[in-house]
């Protein structure tokens, strides 16, 4: 647990730091008998692992920048969007510079609400029907722990970021706007830079997009306890995919990638459940030996 808070002061290298904190939930599995509290536990110091390994190819902001990847998804978007990136041709249609209108701020609050969505798809699984918690979890992380392995080895540049940089059109810089930024001055005030730095550590972090991968991923684990909670599942998947485009956090090409790894994880699932289990037996006996110690 402490690896990624001091592994600046002490040097430490990323392996090092995943390594560890990749083993402390199954060090928690070892020494605490199985409760719904473990299983919080379980989850939380998975997502502090995943926290770290998303946030460390950033430690060295130039290191990353020169291997980023930004022209692939721009050349897919420019296909799908027949000769204009969809982000441009939604913000030029409906965006009016200088302001952020009422729907467009709701496009923002859907991309803030995404931070909760996952987990707490996954409490409400766990209130719900707690017998499908850990295969709906170990689904659910699964998406997280493979797509920062994916922000390791390609990492991808955002829309804003290429437009930024002058990459959209034939090398002249193109107008996107952030409206997340835009809007998060304005309504958090001074908060707002706080708030950014802790949720935004890594910018070239884009391809699989997470945000539709996770909520896709929690629309089938919520349609699975019932039609009602599937409905606003996927109700917020189709809100979020169309916020993440319009607002300049992901290409398209973005949202296919995450798909793909969340169905990707949805279709092995069921042939790795036996290795699952019988992973799940070792750590069992390893807990009853230290227990018997």
């Amino acid at each position: 647990m402490a690896a990624p808070l001091v592994r600046k002061r002490l040097g430490l290298r990323p392996a090092a730091v995943l390594s560890v904190s990749a083993l402390s939930p199954i060090a928690l599995c070892v020494v605490v008998p199985r409760s719904r509290a473990r299983d919080v536990g379980v989850c939380a110091l998975n997502m502090w692992a995943y926290v770290a390994a998303y946030e460390m190819p950033h430690d060295d902001p130039q290191a990353l920048a020169d291997r980023v990847r930004v022209r692939y998804p721009i050349a897919v978007d420019r296909a799908l969007g027949l000769g204009v990136p969809p982000t441009l041709r939604l913000q030029r249609a409906f965006s009016a510079p200088g302001s952020v209108n009422r729907f467009e701020r709701v496009l923002v609050w859907c991309h803030w609400m995404w931070f909760f969505v996952p987990h707490g798809s996954l409490a409400y699984v766990w209130l719900r029907d707690h017998d499908r918690f850990a295969s709906s979890a170990a689904r659910m992380y699964t998406v997280f722990d493979l797509g920062a392995i994916f922000y390791w080895a390609i990492p991808t540049a955002p829309p804003w970021w290429a437009a930024l940089h002058g990459y959209l059109e034939d090398g002249q810089p193109a107008q996107v706007r952030r409206m997340m930024i835009e809007y998060g001055e304005e309504f958090w005030g001074e908060r707002w830079g706080a708030l950014y730095d802790v949720l935004g550590g890594n910018p070239l972090a884009a391809m699989p997009s997470l945000h539709f991968a996770t909520s896709l991923m929690a629309a089938h684990l919520l349609e699975e306890v019932g039609p009602i909670a599937g409905a606003v599942g996927w109700s917020y998947t189709v809100a979020l995919a169309l916020a993440l485009v319009y607002l300049g956090e992901h290409y398209v090409a973005d949202l296919i990638g995450g798909a793909m790894l969340a169905e990707g994880v949805r279709r092995v699932a069921p042939r790795a459940a036996p290795l699952a289990r019988s992973f799940t037996s070792g750590v069992r006996v390893v807990q009853a030996q230290v227990a018997a110690a």
